[in-house]
């Protein structure tokens, strides 16, 4: 009997399975740190404990997507292992505050199964839930990934595709107790708009854009200890239709989010991603763009300190923001996305708002909880 495990194909899954995903892994302050050498974002709050400090938090916070990487890291041996591409996610919401020093562990639950038409994969659908030591869950979310079938001749389970929302609710989104936005300082990141400035349909383009290399893309997926075939072996990409690994889509939305603090430098937080679609593959080599467009603006239940946006952020591949319309095209009667695109997040973002009472942050439960957080 074999001691390696090649992985799961599609046939192995069943709807209602439950997989528990090993290798829990401590997120420290080094890890934190590579992921702002890897991507350049600047969001303060992941980048200094006085500016995290001074809005509520223990000390500075893991990077939201740097806990979400690594929280989907764990899934992708047992889920996506085999994967041809992961295709989307949807309601994603980031539950808890994750701190240097937390130790993440991750569990999947098979909600859905669909044969694709070639007969040679298809479409595994799962909701993951993530730990930290305490047993909090601080991160849950949907994806689907089209995976190989292991025998072609494998006869198709009956098709089972779930119902998933398509956007959290404002009402539902998770709002972190200790966060004040009211004594929140613009000088923090260099720029003056608070929720009040921004307006539905409003088009951000985001000026920066961002080269990334083979070594960059290939630390940052080592980094999140994703180990999907796709993205590392070169010998096996050789003879696939693109000819050459491909970057993890979740680097990606990164990097969108990384140039996305020119023109929405005060999103402080994510709450939630509503949905999340890999357009085209991306690869090394590759210069990144991005645009935001606003959605919709809320007020938050019982917070006055904080509003929400929801936001649409449309990443590109080696072609000029400014000269593209929109993400999709018309092509024989259908829209479709533009060659260029690789990324359509649709995310739900928390922001400080002006001239509100002070508000009594919380912070001492967490702290008796966890007196002592080693790096």
């Amino acid at each position: 009997m074999s001691k390696t495990s090649a992985g799961n194909f599609f046939e192995d899954f069943r709807v209602g399975q439950v997989l528990a995903h090993g290798t829990p892994r401590t997120i420290t302050d080094g890890d934190a740190s590579l992921y702002v050498a890897l991507t350049g974002s600047r969001f303060p709050l992941h980048c200094a404990a006085p500016a995290a400090h001074a809005v509520g938090f223990e000390r500075n916070t893991v990077d939201d997507l740097l806990a979400f990487h690594v929280a989907f890291g764990k899934t992708v041996a047992d889920v996506s292992f085999n994967a041809v591409a992961n295709l989307g996610y949807a309601d994603v919401r980031f539950l808890a505050t994750v701190y240097p020093g937390d130790t993440l562990r991750s569990q999947s639950t098979v909600i859905g199964l669909k044969e694709n038409s070639s007969g040679r994969n298809g479409n595994v659908y799962v909701r993951s839930d993530t730990y930290n030591q305490f047993g909090d869950r601080v991160l849950t979310w949907a994806r689907w990934v089209m995976v190989h079938k292991r025998d072609p001749a494998a006869p198709a389970p009956e098709a089972v595709v779930p119902a998933l929302p398509a956007v959290v609710p404002v009402a539902e989104l998770p709002l972190p107790a200790e966060l004040d936005g009211t004594q929140y300082d613009v000088s923090l990141t260099g720029s003056p708009h608070l929720w009040e400035d921004y307006a539905p349909g409003e088009r951000i383009d985001h000026v920066n854009g961002m080269t990334v290399d083979s070594a960059d893309h290939t630390l940052a997926t080592k980094l999140y200890q994703n180990n999907a075939r796709l993205h590392f072996e070169e010998r096996l990409m050789a003879d696939s239709r693109f000819g050459t690994r491909l970057m993890y889509g979740g680097h990606v939305i990164s990097i969108a989010r990384a140039l996305s603090f020119n023109g929405l430098a005060n999103a402080l937080r994510i709450a939630a991603i509503n949905a999340g679609t890999h357009c085209n593959p991306a690869f090394a080599g590759d210069t990144f763009y991005a645009w935001t467009e606003v959605l919709e603006r809320w007020e938050l239940p019982g917070r006055a300190d904080l509003g929400a946006l929801r936001l649409r952020t449309i990443a590109v591949r080696n072609a000029a923001t400014e000269d593209i319309a929109d993400a999709k095209v018309e092509r024989e009667g259908r829209s479709v996305y533009r060659d260029e695109v690789v990324l359509d997040l649709d995310y739900t973002v928390l922001m400080p708002r002006r001239g509100r009472p002070r508000r009594r942050a919380v912070r001492a439960s967490r702290m008796r909880r966890a007196p002592s957080r080693g790096g």
